[in-house]
């Protein structure tokens, strides 16, 4: 039995879920999201909420079963609160700035780096050394976190690098003489 999945995922107010098949579209004050599951589960909508079921006890059914219910829970976050990403830099001369819709980063290249911040996302910078990335769907929220971290990842013997806010480097003993 799946613990996530026997949960039924709630809907707020001011938020409307369809359901169509195998589609569930979620729309909020944020925005709209969808997410198609696979025949391996029925979901249902009855008493403002919405419930997913296995077909059958196989193994893929199962897995499915509270993957299903996570993503839909997912939507519903999304279009309500958002997700967030908090990245922090470290290192001289290292920083951030925003220019349209184009995130600059200076990270010790000989060459300023040009970030395309994607649609869906926007990306803020508080401070030159930190970086905040928001939007609706909490993949596309990761993978632009990801991909401007991957720029210049923290290194463990001086702790230099874009990191995730509260991320912990294991820092390293440099060679001894």
């Amino acid at each position: 039995m799946s613990r996530i999945g026997k949960k039924p995922v709630p809907v707020p107010a001011g938020v409307s879920a369809n359901i169509s098949g195998q589609t569930v579209e979620v729309k909020g004050p944020k925005g709209t999201l969808a997410f198609t599951a696979t025949d391996d589960v029925t979901i249902t909508l009855a008493d403002g909420s919405v419930s997913v079921v296995p077909r059958g006890t196989s193994k893929r059914a199962r897995q499915q079963w509270g993957m299903s219910r996570s993503m839909i829970e997912n939507l519903v976050t999304g279009v309500t609160k958002g997700f967030r990403k908090e990245l922090e830099i470290q290192g001289v001369g290292y920083r951030a700035a925003m220019q349209g819709n184009v995130l600059k980063l200076s990270l010790g290249y000989s060459h300023e780096v040009n970030f395309d911040v994607p649609k869906g996302v926007t990306v803020t910078t508080p401070k030159q050394t930190e970086i905040v990335v928001e939007g609706i769907d909490p993949q596309l929220v990761g993978q632009v976190a990801a991909n401007i971290r991957e720029w210049r990842g923290p290194e463990p013997y001086k702790g230099k690098g874009i990191r995730y806010k509260g991320e912990f480097i294991f820092r390293k003993e440099g060679k001894k003489k």
